[in-house]
């Protein structure tokens, strides 16, 4: 039942994405990724798993996750005035990958 919980608030926010994507406040559908449903739901699991300690060490990885966010919105902003937008969105992917791969790394330090 919790994972179908789970499915139904992922479903919910990409509907909501799809539909603020098509109205004429279409840049909020900027925002609404950035709402904390999943990291909401981590915080829950971890803290009923976890120490508050390892809960505390959880929401600091997640503030530094945002640089990983950063690297990935600014690429995209660059890359789309070079190339369409497939090639700009891999691109600002490899990115994110590249950037968060390093925060782990660095993380386990």
């Amino acid at each position: 039942m919790e994972l179908l919980l789970k499915a139904v608030l992922g479903a919910g926010v990409v509907l909501l994405i799809a539909v603020l994507a098509k109205s004429r406040v279409f840049y909020i559908a900027g925002l609404v990724p950035l709402f904390p449903t999943f990291a909401l739901i981590s915080h829950y699991i971890v803290g009923t798993q976890r120490t508050t300690a390892e809960l505390k060490q959880t929401i600091l990885f997640g503030m530094l996750s945002l640089v990983p966010y950063f690297v990935y919105l600014l690429a995209l902003y660059l890359l789309l005035d070079r190339f369409k937008l497939l090639p700009a969105l891999l691109g600002a992917t490899a990115g994110w990958i590249l950037v968060a791969t390093l925060l782990v790394l660095l993380w386990k330090r």
